[in-house]
Formats: C-alpha cells, structure tokens, sequence
C-alpha cells in the first residue's frame, strides 16, 4: 500500500506541538467520576443524560451531578474491546421513553431498542464481533434515521463485502429496517471502513465519521451514502479513483479517535491514544486545520456530545485496559462553552 498526504489535511507531530503549545480551551468542570469506561452518552428532553459502561454492561443516568443505575442489560459479552458500547436516545424519547443501545453479545453484535426499565428487543443482529475492532457508535441524523458504525472485527475482508455488516456504516428505521433510499437495499449506507466510532452531522446535514487506523493514519470522513472509503486497499489517503480519501488524517499516535460531536460550527474529535480532544473547523467545502485541546490532561478520551445547556460534555476511557486510570476515573467533563 501506498500513502500519500498531499491535497488533504494532514497533522504532523510539529503541528500538533506548535497548536498545543498556545491553546484556546475552555475551562472545564468534571460533572462524574469514578465510572467504569462510560462509551456511549446521550442527553434527554429534561437536560438530564444517559451513559453506558462497557464493562459493568450497565445504563445508568446523570441528573444534577447525580449519577444512579437505570438498568443492567443481560447477555453483554465485556472482552476486549466489546460490551454495552453506543447509545441513541430516540427522538420521540418524550413519547416513548425509548433509546437504542449497540452491545457485543456472545455471538455477535447487536443493536437493540430499550423501553427504559424494559428487557432490550434486539433489532439488529449478526454484526461480525471480536476482541477488536467492534464499532459501537449510534447516532440519530436530521433525517431522523438510526445510523451505526461498525468495525471489521478484525477481518479486514468484511469491509469489501456488501453482504457482512462488519466495517460499514449502516442506516435504518428505528425499527431495524433498512432504511428507504440506502443505496444496497439493505442496511449498509457506506462501506471499505475499518473502525468506526464516531458519527456527526454538521448544520447543513453533512455527515462526518472518525476511523481509527491500523499502523499509520487515522481518518476524518465526509460520508456519502453508497461510496467506498478503501479499507483495507487504503490507509489514509491513496488517490485511487475508486475509493473515497478522508478529508483530514492523523498519526495514530496523535488521535487512534472514537467519537466525535458537532458543536459551534467546528467537529470535536476524541483522541484515545492522542489523549487529546481535537477541534476541526468546518467550512462549505471541507475542514480547516485542526488543533488540539486538553492534550494529556485527562488521559484517554471517549464521547464528544453537545449537550442541551450549550456546553460541549466528554467522557474519558482510562479504564479500558489502554490507559493509566487515577483514583478519579472515568469522568464524565464539561467543557464551559469549548
């Protein structure tokens, strides 16, 4: 394989010391903490939020600072890098106090609807799982659809392939029904992904995905329903016509991302390995030049979300077996206004 860097945005280590060493960042307040690698995080209609734990498998609720369990949900598999991953709180939740969680069960991984204190009915399953490389992001868009991220589970094969729901970004109804107009007739929206964990949408309806790497770049994506971004032919960035490159890259060092969020006109990007939160500009034709935030601060870091008070919230992942926890981990951080 080939790598190239030209013509895409593409942050070198000088870079990211240079933007690192005068940084414009909020003053930050830690809202939760001594969690168990919280991974999914979604906020309700009463400014509450909702977050999972990948390993205790556990839903639980932070309300004022409080933090208590709503449910434990049954049959989560916590190896590796698999467990109770994404959450998506339902756009009806007023309604139908519904969310949909994404979990690694013995077999496979799954992603489920959840009447709040209910058994979770899975609506999707048979998504390739491992101890690596499980995806887990879920997200609503504006067109009001459920859109997951998967990972390849470390059969870089699956991602060429439109029959397996591994290394795809998948679009359905919230019933688990391909979603009308995906472009396979079925569930697959884009396809060549190796890991995906980070789903948003700017404004202007654009999606935006961040791809962990393997060995030399990762990746920010402009996703566009039925195109092809390269795993495993590309890495990065390799010019061939038949494969989409990504609008920004990154050393695996530098980010290794997972969620990423939209917030004031700019995309936040969780760095794990980079132990950093990087903010990207968005423009009408792409993205400005990144630079990072809280770099080293708080270790490794997980979810990006907007949240309702119109600050920016983000969770770390210490606990994951990667990192190097203190005695207040995970937290769960507020950025006041970012």
């Amino acid at each position: 394989m080939k790598f190239h860097k030209s013509a895409v945005v593409a942050v070198t280590a000088a870079a990211a010391l240079s933007v690192s060493a005068v940084p414009a960042q909020a003053a930050t307040t830690v809202v939760a903490s001594q969690l168990a690698v919280p991974w999914g995080l979604g906020f309700l209609p009463d400014g509450s939020a909702l977050f999972t734990e990948r390993n205790t498998a556990k839903i639980r609720s932070l309300r004022n600072g409080t933090v208590t369990d709503v449910q434990t949900v049954p049959g989560v598999s916590a190896q590796g890098e698999g467990g109770l991953l994404g959450l998506a709180v339902s756009p009806q939740f007023a309604q139908n106090r519904t969310v949909f969680i994404y979990y690694t069960a013995a077999s496979d991984n799954r992603i489920a609807r959840v009447v709040l204190g209910q058994a979770p009915v899975p609506i999707v399953t048979g998504i390739p799982k491992a101890s690596i490389h499980n995806g887990g992001r879920l997200a609503f868009g504006p067109d009001g659809l459920l859109y997951a991220g998967t990972g390849d589970a470390g059969n870089s094969a699956n991602s060429q392939n439109r029959a397996s729901l591994g290394g795809k970004i998948l679009r359905m109804t919230p019933e688990g029904q391909p979603a009308p107009g995906n472009p396979f007739n079925s569930l697959v929206y884009s396809l060549g992904h190796r890991n995906v964990q980070g789903l948003t949408w700017a404004a202007d309806g654009r999606l935006f995905s961040a791809e962990l790497g393997q060995n030399t770049w990762d990746e920010l994506n402009l996703i566009q329903s039925g195109r092809n971004y390269g795993w495993p032919t590309c890495e990065g960035r390799c010019g061939n016509p038949s494969f989409v490159d990504p609008l920004a890259v990154w050393s695996t060092s530098q980010a290794s991302p997972s969620g990423i969020a939209f917030y004031k006109n700019n995309l936040y990007m969780a760095g794990l390995r980079g132990t950093r939160l990087w903010l990207i500009p968005v423009t009408s034709t792409g993205v400005g030049t990144p630079r990072a935030l809280y770099q080293g601060q708080f270790g490794r870091l997980r979810t990006p979300v907007a949240g309702p008070d119109g600050n920016l919230y983000f969770t770390t992942s210490n606990r994951d077996g990667r990192g190097s926890p203190v005695a207040a981990d995970d937290r769960i951080i507020r950025s006041d206004g970012a």
